[in-house]
């Protein structure tokens, strides 16, 4: 039997898209994780919104996650702050504080996410209610 060795190039055109769960509009290709580069320690996703698309309220347990905008505009809220971004500008999404992300442009938005450990869109990895305070 022979092991075959992971590639580390990872071409975005060679990446199938999918609808990450709790998202509108939005279209995620996994760059870097277990099943593309043997990551185990962190993921990288190319995600495209359009207009009108973004995330609705969410939080995830145990995992912090950042997002570089590449291209576009949009309102971002993290727990009780709430901002613009534009490209060039990168946010951080600390372990289990809610946030949401909103597309403002009449482009889309192409932004890189990154989440450590990976999220792999498992839905023990997303609370969508905040808690009763």
């Amino acid at each position: 039997m022979t092991m075959s060795t992971p590639s580390y190039l990872v071409r975005s055109a060679g990446v199938a898209g999918y609808q990450p769960a709790n998202h509108h509009h939005t279209t995620n290709q996994r760059l870097i994780g277990p099943e593309t580069v043997g990551a185990q320690q962190m993921e990288v996703l190319l995600g495209t919104l359009s207009k009108g698309g973004g995330a609705l309220p969410h939080a995830h347990p145990g995992i912090e996650q950042s997002c570089y905008l590449l291209e576009g505009t949009a309102h971002v809220t993290v727990g009780e702050q709430a901002f613009d971004m534009v490209p060039g500008d990168m946010c951080f999404f600390p372990a289990d504080v809610f946030h949401t992300f909103s597309v403002t442009s009449d482009t889309p938005v192409k932004l890189l996410v990154i989440y450590s450990p990976p999220y792999g869109e498992n839905p023990k990895n997303v609370i969508r209610t905040a808690p009763e305070a």
